[in-house]
């Protein structure tokens, strides 16, 4: 009964939202030429289910995929991002399902192309897994007039989901893959005050911790201080220049 009405509200939240008008978008071919295995894409989104995330995060991105490289090189289509989607699940899609949509490539920094490797292994055996209904239900709630959210709750919001180890929603699934090479995303920070020997001195020593994937949103790769931000854009030679202005102002 449960999985019924899951099923159903998830249906019911990719719906696309009415009224919905990027600000910006990346051309589609740029968007290929740059973007390699391993980088996060991250979306706005114009589903229902967009308005829910972004609200609970206070972010301008509500959703997460890892591009992997198209299954077909000669495929300009071919699918090449794995995501995790509300009603399919864990799956493979093609670049052009997020054409016309603001995206945000970030990218990892100095991570290896064999741990590279490692992180897409690790995603493409999750192709199949279900999404995590309970996380459908919680979502739900907030296209709802209801009182505002603390907060200082809204991150623990999006952890309400059962976190069985057969389900998973975008950004933790993302965040187990890193993790899974110890590559940091927003590690907690504690210190600890350590004798320098040599001098004699107290000095004060950050400690870095894994937070648990489930506590993870898409924004997080965003303002992560350890993946790098990828404007296609710019990356392609962008001269402001070159633009043509049209003479109306609107």
């Amino acid at each position: 009964m449960f999985e019924f009405f899951g099923f159903r509200i998830a249906r019911f939240l990719q719906k696309t939202s009415s009224g919905y008008k990027p600000l910006a978008h990346t051309d589609p071919d740029k968007l290929k030429k740059i973007i390699r295995p391993g980088d996060i894409l991250l979306v706005e989104g114009n589903l229902r289910i967009s308005i829910a995330i972004k609200y609970l995060t206070q972010s301008t991105w509500s959703h997460a995929a890892v591009y992997v490289g198209p299954d077909d090189n000669e495929d300009t289509d071919s699918p090449c991002l794995i995501e995790a989607d509300v009603v399919d699940g864990v799956i493979k899609v093609p670049l052009s399902k997020y054409a016309g949509l603001s995206t945000r490539i970030c990218r990892p920094v100095g991570v290896a192309p064999e741990e590279l490797e490692k992180v897409i292994d690790f995603l493409n055996s999750k192709i199949g897994m279900h999404y995590d209904m309970s996380n459908t239900m919680d979502l739900a709630r907030y296209l709802f007039p209801m009182p505002p959210i603390p907060v200082r709750w809204r991150r623990k919001m999006l952890a309400l989901g059962s976190g069985e180890p057969t389900k998973a929603i975008c950004s933790t699934l993302i965040a187990q893959a890193y993790q899974s090479i110890q590559y940091p995303i927003l590690p907690t920070v504690s210190e600890r005050v350590v004798l320098d020997e040599e001098t004699g001195e107290d000095i004060r020593e950050e400690i870095l911790h894994i937070r648990h994937y489930s506590l993870f949103t898409p924004r997080d790769f965003d303002i992560s201080p350890y993946f790098q931000v990828i404007k296609p854009t710019i990356e392609s030679g962008f001269d402001y220049k070159n633009i043509r202005w049209g003479k109306k102002k609107l």
